[in-house]
Protein backbone atom coordinates (compact mmCIF):
# COMPACT_ATOMS: atom_id res chain seq x y z
CA UNK A 1 0.00 0.00 0.00
CA UNK A 2 1.42 3.39 -0.99
CA UNK A 3 1.32 6.29 1.43
CA UNK A 4 -1.29 9.06 1.48
CA UNK A 5 -1.23 12.18 -0.67
CA UNK A 6 -1.32 15.33 1.46
CA UNK A 7 -2.78 18.65 0.32
CA UNK A 8 -0.97 21.11 2.62
CA UNK A 9 -2.42 24.65 2.57
CA UNK A 10 -0.09 27.32 3.98
CA UNK A 11 -0.70 31.07 3.94
CA UNK A 12 2.06 33.29 5.27
CA UNK A 13 1.43 37.03 5.43
CA UNK A 14 4.37 38.86 7.01
CA UNK A 15 7.33 36.75 8.09
CA UNK A 16 8.30 33.28 6.92
CA UNK A 17 8.02 31.46 10.26
CA UNK A 18 4.83 29.67 9.23
CA UNK A 19 6.51 28.53 6.02
CA UNK A 20 9.59 27.23 7.81
CA UNK A 21 7.49 25.20 10.24
CA UNK A 22 5.39 23.88 7.37
CA UNK A 23 8.53 22.89 5.47
CA UNK A 24 9.75 20.87 8.45
CA UNK A 25 6.35 19.17 8.69
CA UNK A 26 6.42 18.44 4.98
CA UNK A 27 9.83 16.85 5.31
CA UNK A 28 8.50 14.65 8.11
CA UNK A 29 5.54 13.59 5.97
CA UNK A 30 7.79 12.70 3.04
CA UNK A 31 9.98 10.61 5.30
CA UNK A 32 6.87 8.85 6.60
CA UNK A 33 6.03 7.77 3.06
CA UNK A 34 3.47 10.43 2.13
CA UNK A 35 3.34 12.46 -1.06
CA UNK A 36 3.09 16.16 -0.26
CA UNK A 37 1.60 18.98 -2.33
CA UNK A 38 2.24 22.39 -0.80
CA UNK A 39 -0.50 24.84 -1.74
CA UNK A 40 1.02 28.21 -0.95
CA UNK A 41 -0.85 31.50 -0.73
CA UNK A 42 1.84 33.98 0.28
CA UNK A 43 4.63 35.69 -1.63
CA UNK A 44 6.82 33.03 -3.29
CA UNK A 45 9.92 32.03 -1.32
CA UNK A 46 12.44 30.19 -3.45
CA UNK A 47 13.61 26.82 -2.17
CA UNK A 48 11.36 26.72 0.90
CA UNK A 49 9.64 23.42 0.07
CA UNK A 50 11.55 20.24 0.94
CA UNK A 51 12.97 18.15 -1.86
CA UNK A 52 10.40 15.70 -3.16
CA UNK A 53 7.38 17.91 -2.47
CA UNK A 54 5.23 19.46 -5.19
CA UNK A 55 4.28 23.15 -5.00
CA UNK A 56 1.12 24.88 -6.18
CA UNK A 57 1.44 28.66 -5.98
CA UNK A 58 -1.88 30.46 -5.60
CA UNK A 59 -2.21 34.14 -6.55
CA UNK A 60 -0.18 35.55 -3.66
CA UNK A 61 -1.51 37.72 -0.85
CA UNK A 62 0.52 39.60 1.75
CA UNK A 63 -0.29 41.79 4.74
CA UNK A 64 -0.39 45.53 4.15
CA UNK A 65 1.42 46.22 7.44
CA UNK A 66 2.36 44.69 10.78
CA UNK A 67 -1.22 45.27 11.98
CA UNK A 68 -2.54 43.00 9.18
CA UNK A 69 -4.94 45.82 8.26
CA UNK A 70 -5.53 44.73 4.67
CA UNK A 71 -4.60 41.99 2.23
CA UNK A 72 -2.58 43.09 -0.78
CA UNK A 73 -2.10 41.27 -4.07
CA UNK A 74 1.21 40.73 -5.88
CA UNK A 75 1.08 44.26 -7.33
CA UNK A 76 0.53 45.84 -3.91
CA UNK A 77 -3.14 46.58 -4.47
CA UNK A 78 -5.83 45.92 -1.86
CA UNK A 79 -7.58 42.70 -2.79
CA UNK A 80 -11.17 42.99 -4.00
CA UNK A 81 -14.04 40.58 -4.52
CA UNK A 82 -12.92 39.77 -8.06
CA UNK A 83 -9.46 38.81 -6.80
CA UNK A 84 -11.02 36.68 -4.07
CA UNK A 85 -13.18 34.85 -6.59
CA UNK A 86 -10.15 34.10 -8.78
CA UNK A 87 -8.12 32.96 -5.81
CA UNK A 88 -10.92 30.75 -4.46
CA UNK A 89 -11.33 29.05 -7.82
CA UNK A 90 -7.58 28.44 -8.06
CA UNK A 91 -7.67 26.75 -4.65
CA UNK A 92 -10.67 24.58 -5.49
CA UNK A 93 -9.13 23.65 -8.85
CA UNK A 94 -5.92 22.61 -7.11
CA UNK A 95 -7.89 20.39 -4.75
CA UNK A 96 -9.70 18.78 -7.68
CA UNK A 97 -6.46 18.16 -9.54
CA UNK A 98 -4.53 16.75 -6.58
CA UNK A 99 -7.28 14.45 -5.25
CA UNK A 100 -5.66 14.16 -1.82
CA UNK A 101 -6.13 11.60 0.91
CA UNK A 102 -5.36 14.16 3.63
CA UNK A 103 -6.11 17.89 3.69
CA UNK A 104 -3.84 19.71 6.13
CA UNK A 105 -4.61 23.37 6.88
CA UNK A 106 -2.02 25.57 8.53
CA UNK A 107 -3.66 27.65 11.31
CA UNK A 108 -7.26 27.81 10.07
CA UNK A 109 -9.75 28.04 11.79
CA UNK A 110 -7.60 29.23 14.72
CA UNK A 111 -6.14 31.97 12.53
CA UNK A 112 -6.19 33.18 8.93
CA UNK A 113 -9.88 34.18 9.17
CA UNK A 114 -9.27 36.65 6.34
CA UNK A 115 -9.16 33.62 4.05
CA UNK A 116 -12.42 32.02 5.07
CA UNK A 117 -13.80 33.23 1.71
CA UNK A 118 -11.86 30.33 0.15
CA UNK A 119 -11.35 27.91 3.03
CA UNK A 120 -15.00 27.40 3.92
CA UNK A 121 -15.83 26.48 0.30
CA UNK A 122 -12.81 24.17 0.29
CA UNK A 123 -14.02 22.42 3.45
CA UNK A 124 -17.50 22.05 1.98
CA UNK A 125 -15.99 20.51 -1.15
CA UNK A 126 -13.91 18.12 0.95
CA UNK A 127 -17.02 17.10 2.90
CA UNK A 128 -18.77 16.23 -0.36
CA UNK A 129 -15.88 14.12 -1.67
CA UNK A 130 -16.11 10.32 -1.58
CA UNK A 131 -14.14 8.78 -0.11
CA UNK A 132 -13.78 11.79 2.13
CA UNK A 133 -10.19 12.86 2.84
CA UNK A 134 -8.96 13.14 6.40
CA UNK A 135 -8.92 16.81 7.47
CA UNK A 136 -6.33 18.07 9.94
CA UNK A 137 -5.17 21.45 11.23
CA UNK A 138 -1.57 22.36 12.01
CA UNK A 139 -1.38 25.00 14.75
CA UNK A 140 1.25 26.27 17.14
CA UNK A 141 0.73 25.93 20.89
CA UNK A 142 0.19 29.65 21.57
CA UNK A 143 -2.36 31.68 19.63
CA UNK A 144 -2.60 35.45 19.35
CA UNK A 145 -5.13 36.43 22.00
CA UNK A 146 -7.59 38.95 20.54
CA UNK A 147 -10.10 38.45 23.35
CA UNK A 148 -12.82 37.51 20.85
CA UNK A 149 -14.95 34.67 22.23
CA UNK A 150 -17.18 34.86 19.16
CA UNK A 151 -14.22 33.91 16.98
CA UNK A 152 -13.23 31.12 19.34
CA UNK A 153 -16.79 29.78 19.15
CA UNK A 154 -16.68 29.99 15.35
CA UNK A 155 -13.43 27.99 15.31
CA UNK A 156 -14.93 25.30 17.55
CA UNK A 157 -17.95 24.91 15.31
CA UNK A 158 -15.75 24.57 12.21
CA UNK A 159 -13.57 21.97 13.93
CA UNK A 160 -16.61 19.98 15.08
CA UNK A 161 -18.13 20.06 11.59
CA UNK A 162 -15.10 19.55 9.38
CA UNK A 163 -11.88 18.61 11.18
CA UNK A 164 -10.71 15.16 12.25
CA UNK A 165 -7.47 16.11 14.04
CA UNK A 166 -5.93 19.29 15.44
CA UNK A 167 -2.15 18.94 15.59
CA UNK A 168 -0.94 21.26 18.37
CA UNK A 169 2.79 21.75 17.85
CA UNK A 170 3.83 22.06 21.45
CA UNK A 171 4.40 20.24 24.71
CA UNK A 172 1.75 20.62 27.45
CA UNK A 173 4.52 20.50 30.05
CA UNK A 174 5.41 24.02 28.92
CA UNK A 175 2.15 25.55 27.63
CA UNK A 176 -1.29 24.03 27.27
CA UNK A 177 -3.43 24.99 24.28
CA UNK A 178 -6.25 26.19 26.53
CA UNK A 179 -4.02 28.98 27.86
CA UNK A 180 -4.77 30.99 24.70
CA UNK A 181 -7.76 29.06 23.33
CA UNK A 182 -10.30 29.00 26.17
CA UNK A 183 -12.72 26.60 24.45
CA UNK A 184 -10.10 23.86 23.98
CA UNK A 185 -12.00 21.44 26.23
CA UNK A 186 -14.87 21.38 23.72
CA UNK A 187 -12.59 19.83 21.08
CA UNK A 188 -10.30 17.92 23.44
CA UNK A 189 -10.97 14.63 21.68
CA UNK A 190 -9.48 16.00 18.48
CA UNK A 191 -6.40 17.68 20.00
CA UNK A 192 -3.05 16.00 19.58
CA UNK A 193 0.05 17.52 21.19
CA UNK A 194 2.81 16.59 18.78
CA UNK A 195 5.79 18.18 20.46
CA UNK A 196 7.60 21.17 18.99
CA UNK A 197 8.48 21.25 15.32
CA UNK A 198 12.20 22.00 15.06
CA UNK A 199 14.41 21.81 12.00
CA UNK A 200 17.07 19.14 12.31
CA UNK A 201 20.27 20.79 13.50
CA UNK A 202 23.65 19.42 14.43
CA UNK A 203 24.18 19.75 18.14
CA UNK A 204 27.11 21.91 19.29
CA UNK A 205 30.36 20.00 19.40
CA UNK A 206 31.69 19.26 22.85
CA UNK A 207 34.81 21.15 21.80
CA UNK A 208 32.93 24.37 20.98
CA UNK A 209 33.83 27.13 23.45
CA UNK A 210 30.91 29.54 23.45
CA UNK A 211 32.93 31.95 25.58
CA UNK A 212 35.02 32.67 22.48
CA UNK A 213 32.04 32.98 20.15
CA UNK A 214 30.34 35.96 18.55
CA UNK A 215 27.24 37.83 19.59
CA UNK A 216 24.67 36.77 17.01
CA UNK A 217 21.83 39.23 16.33
CA UNK A 218 18.92 38.17 14.12
CA UNK A 219 15.33 39.07 13.30
CA UNK A 220 13.89 36.22 11.25
CA UNK A 221 12.90 37.35 7.77
CA UNK A 222 13.56 40.95 8.78
CA UNK A 223 10.29 42.57 7.73
CA UNK A 224 9.66 43.89 11.25
CA UNK A 225 13.17 43.56 12.66
CA UNK A 226 14.58 47.07 12.38
CA UNK A 227 13.89 48.26 15.97
CA UNK A 228 15.72 45.25 17.40
CA UNK A 229 18.60 45.32 14.91
CA UNK A 230 19.25 49.05 15.32
CA UNK A 231 19.05 48.85 19.11
CA UNK A 232 21.54 45.97 19.11
CA UNK A 233 24.08 47.89 17.04
CA UNK A 234 23.79 50.86 19.39
CA UNK A 235 23.92 48.58 22.47
CA UNK A 236 27.24 46.93 21.55
CA UNK A 237 29.46 49.70 22.92
CA UNK A 238 27.49 49.69 26.21
CA UNK A 239 28.09 46.00 26.99
CA UNK A 240 30.94 43.96 28.37
CA UNK A 241 31.09 42.38 24.92
CA UNK A 242 32.04 45.65 23.21
CA UNK A 243 35.29 44.09 21.95
CA UNK A 244 33.59 40.96 20.63
CA UNK A 245 32.36 40.60 17.04
CA UNK A 246 28.61 41.24 16.72
CA UNK A 247 27.21 39.52 13.64
CA UNK A 248 23.87 41.01 12.56
CA UNK A 249 21.69 38.88 10.24
CA UNK A 250 19.00 41.19 8.90
CA UNK A 251 16.85 38.72 6.95
CA UNK A 252 16.01 39.13 3.29
CA UNK A 253 12.83 41.16 3.86
CA UNK A 254 14.39 44.14 5.62
CA UNK A 255 13.54 47.26 3.56
CA UNK A 256 16.53 48.72 1.70
CA UNK A 257 16.32 52.09 3.47
CA UNK A 258 16.47 50.38 6.85
CA UNK A 259 19.48 48.33 5.78
CA UNK A 260 21.24 51.55 4.78
CA UNK A 261 20.48 53.00 8.20
CA UNK A 262 21.99 49.94 9.90
CA UNK A 263 25.15 50.36 7.82
CA UNK A 264 25.29 54.01 8.88
CA UNK A 265 24.87 53.09 12.55
CA UNK A 266 27.66 50.53 12.30
CA UNK A 267 29.91 53.27 10.93
CA UNK A 268 32.37 50.90 9.35
CA UNK A 269 33.25 49.32 12.72
CA UNK A 270 35.02 46.03 11.86
CA UNK A 271 33.50 44.51 15.00
CA UNK A 272 30.00 44.78 13.53
CA UNK A 273 29.33 42.45 10.60
CA UNK A 274 25.98 42.96 8.84
CA UNK A 275 24.68 40.27 6.49
CA UNK A 276 21.29 39.66 4.92
CA UNK A 277 21.31 35.87 5.12
CA UNK A 278 23.47 32.96 6.19
CA UNK A 279 22.64 29.44 4.97
CA UNK A 280 24.70 28.12 7.90
CA UNK A 281 22.73 30.10 10.49
CA UNK A 282 22.22 27.00 12.67
CA UNK A 283 25.99 26.49 12.79
CA UNK A 284 26.46 30.11 13.85
CA UNK A 285 23.81 29.68 16.53
CA UNK A 286 25.49 26.52 17.79
CA UNK A 287 28.79 28.32 18.32
CA UNK A 288 27.85 31.86 19.36
CA UNK A 289 28.39 33.23 22.84
CA UNK A 290 24.93 34.77 22.90
CA UNK A 291 21.93 35.15 20.62
CA UNK A 292 19.89 38.36 20.48
CA UNK A 293 16.67 37.88 18.53
CA UNK A 294 12.91 38.12 18.42
CA UNK A 295 10.88 35.34 20.05
CA UNK A 296 9.07 33.60 17.24
CA UNK A 297 8.23 29.91 17.51
CA UNK A 298 11.02 28.66 15.24
CA UNK A 299 13.68 30.92 16.70
CA UNK A 300 12.93 29.99 20.29
CA UNK A 301 12.79 26.27 19.55
CA UNK A 302 16.18 26.45 17.83
CA UNK A 303 17.61 28.24 20.87
CA UNK A 304 16.27 25.50 23.14
CA UNK A 305 17.44 22.68 20.88
CA UNK A 306 20.97 24.12 20.73
CA UNK A 307 21.05 25.15 24.41
CA UNK A 308 22.06 28.64 23.32
CA UNK A 309 22.29 31.54 25.80
CA UNK A 310 19.85 34.14 24.57
CA UNK A 311 18.12 37.46 25.01
CA UNK A 312 14.84 37.89 23.13
CA UNK A 313 12.78 40.95 22.25
CA UNK A 314 9.28 39.69 21.39
CA UNK A 315 7.48 41.23 18.42
CA UNK A 316 4.32 42.81 19.82
CA UNK A 317 2.96 45.20 17.20
CA UNK A 318 -0.62 45.00 16.00
CA UNK A 319 -1.84 43.25 19.14
CA UNK A 320 0.52 40.32 18.64
CA UNK A 321 0.79 38.51 21.98
CA UNK A 322 2.17 35.08 21.06
CA UNK A 323 5.88 35.95 21.20
CA UNK A 324 5.56 37.86 24.46
CA UNK A 325 3.74 35.03 26.21
CA UNK A 326 6.24 32.44 24.97
CA UNK A 327 9.16 34.58 26.09
CA UNK A 328 7.68 35.18 29.55
CA UNK A 329 7.07 31.48 30.12
CA UNK A 330 10.67 30.70 29.21
CA UNK A 331 12.05 33.62 31.22
CA UNK A 332 10.26 32.23 34.28
CA UNK A 333 11.99 28.90 33.59
CA UNK A 334 15.35 30.74 33.34
CA UNK A 335 15.84 29.48 29.79
CA UNK A 336 16.47 32.94 28.32
CA UNK A 337 16.47 36.65 29.06
CA UNK A 338 13.88 39.08 27.75
CA UNK A 339 13.34 42.76 26.99
CA UNK A 340 9.74 43.85 26.36
CA UNK A 341 9.53 45.63 23.01
CA UNK A 342 7.84 48.66 24.59
CA UNK A 343 10.91 49.14 26.81
CA UNK A 344 13.50 48.44 24.11
CA UNK A 345 16.39 50.91 24.12
CA UNK A 346 20.12 50.38 23.59
CA UNK A 347 20.50 50.67 27.36
CA UNK A 348 17.85 48.10 28.34
CA UNK A 349 19.14 45.69 25.71
CA UNK A 350 22.75 46.14 26.84
CA UNK A 351 21.75 45.43 30.45
CA UNK A 352 19.95 42.24 29.41
CA UNK A 353 22.93 41.12 27.32
CA UNK A 354 25.30 41.64 30.24
CA UNK A 355 22.96 39.74 32.59
CA UNK A 356 22.42 36.76 30.25
CA UNK A 357 23.19 33.30 31.63
CA UNK A 358 23.41 29.80 30.13
CA UNK A 359 19.92 28.32 29.81
CA UNK A 360 18.50 26.22 32.64
CA UNK A 361 17.78 22.59 31.71
CA UNK A 362 14.38 22.11 30.10
CA UNK A 363 12.95 18.76 29.05
CA UNK A 364 10.64 19.10 26.05
CA UNK A 365 9.51 16.98 23.12
CA UNK A 366 11.24 18.53 20.06
CA UNK A 367 10.30 15.79 17.60
CA UNK A 368 7.05 17.36 16.47
CA UNK A 369 7.57 16.96 12.72
CA UNK A 370 8.06 13.19 12.85
CA UNK A 371 5.30 12.76 15.43
CA UNK A 372 2.83 14.82 13.38
CA UNK A 373 3.59 12.80 10.26
CA UNK A 374 3.28 9.49 12.06
CA UNK A 375 -0.05 10.49 13.61
CA UNK A 376 -1.51 11.64 10.29
CA UNK A 377 -0.42 8.54 8.41
CA UNK A 378 -1.71 6.30 11.20
CA UNK A 379 -5.08 8.11 11.26
CA UNK A 380 -5.39 7.82 7.48
CA UNK A 381 -4.50 4.13 7.58
CA UNK A 382 -7.07 3.51 10.32
CA UNK A 383 -9.76 5.39 8.39
CA UNK A 384 -9.23 3.16 5.33
CA UNK A 385 -9.96 -0.04 7.23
Amino acid sequence: MSGPRVFFYVQHLLGIGHLRRAAALGRGLLEAGAAVDFVLGGAPVEGIAPRGAAVVQLPPAVASDSNFTHLLDAAGNKVDERWKATRKQALLDAYGAIKPDIVLLEMYPFGRRQFRFELLPLLDLVAATRPKPLVAVSVRDILVDKGRMDRAREAVEIVKRHVDKVLVHGDPRLVRFDLTFPLATEIAGKLDYTGFVVERMAQPSATVDRAKGEILVSAGGGAVGFPLLSAAIRARKLTRYRHRTWRVITGGNLPAAQRQELDRLAGGDPGIVIESFRPDFARLLAGCQLSVSQAGYNTVMELIALKCPAVVVPFAEGGESEQTLRARVLTERKVLGMVDSEFLTPGTLAAAVDAAQPPAPLELNLDGAARSAADLVAAWTQARR
